[in-house]
């Protein structure tokens, strides 16, 4: 049977399709979308690993300088790569957009020659036997790492990286692997933005922009934080600075 889906606005120009019970775009995919762009604003040449439905790769293009940007997508599952094509096609992008059906643990998943300037990432956070699997698959790929963990992301953007270019992924704040895997890729961390969607829980999530290890000497590392709902539980100035930033979508 075919699942019911929903057309929602992600960007000021463009909309996506999502599954109505499926995985929808969120405040993850936005966070990372938003740091990516502003790490490097006039990239060219952007990859989205573990695309998904498309959220986090046409945010970041959206918010890139360059109109002559272009994106492509690597995505494995098939219900969301079908749905990322559809979104491609109802907004005309076929020019700029490029989506690919496969697996970012295979080293020929992507043209052998590609390189990008640009890497977003938004890997699943939950190892696998650790957590409660959906019984959607699509919302259970993207919780419970069944195709891999940051470390893949990692080694896969390490592969497709131009001289110069940046890794951006969103990941669990808490989780020591968020750090770990760049490290162990070939990665330095330049900036780290820790997210605190609740101020008496701490940060859930991190935001890491990467540089190959040898491109350096690399300036300093940055630490920041973005609070979402501060002590009163009301959204920060900040917060809602962010969420005019991004335009619609949410």
């Amino acid at each position: 049977m075919e699942q019911e889906t929903t057309l929602d606005r992600i960007t000021p120009l463009w909309d996506i399709f999502q599954l109505r019970r499926g995985h929808r775009f969120s405040t993850d995919d936005m966070a990372c979308a938003w740091v990516a762009a502003a790490t490097r604003p006039r990239a060219t040449r952007l990859l989205d690993l573990g695309s998904g439905i498309g959220s986090v790769g046409l945010m970041t293009l959206a918010k890139l300088e360059r109109p002559e940007a272009t994106l492509t997508g690597l995505e494995a599952q098939e219900i969301s790569f079908e749905l990322a094509l559809r979104t491609r096609a109802h907004n005309h992008l076929e020019e700029r957009v490029r989506f690919f059906h496969g697996d970012l643990r295979d080293p020929e998943a992507l043209p052998a020659e590609e390189r990008f300037d640009l890497i977003t990432g938004s890997p699943p956070y939950v190892p696998e036997g650790h957590g409660v699997l959906s019984p959607n698959s699509q919302r259970a790929h993207c919780r419970i790492e069944l195709r891999g963990s940051i470390f893949d992301y990692a080694a896969a953007a390490r592969r497709w990286a131009a001289p110069g270019a940046r890794f951006v992924f969103v990941m669990a704040a808490k989780d020591p692997r968020t750090e770990d895997a760049p490290v162990a890729a070939g990665w330095t961390v330049l900036e780290r933005v820790d997210w605190v969607f609740r101020w008496e829980q701490g940060p859930h999530i991190a935001v890491l922009v990467c540089a190959r290890d040898e491109d350096g000497p690399h300036p300093s590392r940055v630490n920041r934080q973005v609070v979402v709902r501060g002590p009163d539980g009301e959204w920060t100035d900040a917060y809602m600075a962010f969420r005019a930033d991004m335009g619609p979508g949410r």
